[in-house]
């Protein structure tokens, strides 16, 4: 138990620069009495005691303002930076040093009762405000921009943002010094739009040389 306790907290240092004592990281960061509070939530919820799950879970948001089902998969080394507003649902499943801020939301898209909410994998961050739905899957590495909306998975070390969210990144992993460069993420529209131009130069050039060679009147029909 101590164990993990220390594990969490050198989490918090590592991902969270505001972070300055030992007493504020223990008594002043919600995301980390959300997970500390989930944890004896799932253990009662797999222990069948469902309604003392839901009771815990209950607490922990209205002290916390972070909503996390009881039935959800969270693996170590998890942060929320900052919390307030982050939802996770019944069948989410997340990897180890996964870091997501704050109102991100793991959803659902069915009433069934089945696997309905993202899997997210190791090494994931996912940006303010992003909402991820569906039983998809975030693969290790991934980075999720703020405010995306993302429906449809996403491979292992890609970058996906907008929204719906598209896949910007080149499947490279980022250092781990840039995972909070959110200001620098690429822009697949943008990243279209400058292949389609440099595409039209290149064969307006083409059509140049073409006319030169052919002896026609450059730029007339």
């Amino acid at each position: 138990m101590l164990k993990r306790i220390r594990e969490d907290t050198s989490t918090v240092f590592a991902k969270d620069p505001a972070a300055k004592t030992m007493w504020e990281v223990l008594f002043l960061y919600p995301g980390l009495h959300a997970l500390w509070l989930h944890r004896l939530a799932h253990f009662l919820w797999r222990h069948r005691l469902r309604f003392l799950g839901r009771l815990v879970s209950h607490l922990s948001r209205w002290i916390t303002g972070v909503e996390i089902h009881p039935g959800a998969s969270i693996g170590r080394r998890f942060f929320i930076d900052h919390g307030m507003g982050v939802v996770i649902g019944e069948t989410s499943e997340i990897g180890d040093d996964v870091l997501i801020y704050q109102g991100v939301v793991l959803g659902g898209t069915s009433a069934e009762k089945k696997k309905r909410h993202p899997t997210i994998g190791d090494g994931v961050v996912i940006g303010a405000g992003a909402t991820l739905l569906g039983p998809i899957t975030v693969g290790d590495g991934a980075r999720i921009g703020a405010g995306s909306v993302v429906i449809k998975s996403v491979p292992s070390g890609a970058t996906a943002v907008g929204v719906p969210a598209r896949i910007a990144g080149d499947g490279r992993r980022e250092e781990a010094a840039a995972v909070l460069q959110h200001d620098q993420l690429p822009d697949p529209v943008q990243r279209a739009l400058a292949q389609a131009l440099a595409r039209q130069a290149r064969l307006e050039k083409r059509i140049e040389a073409l006319e030169k060679a052919a002896g026609k009147p450059q730029g007339k029909a």
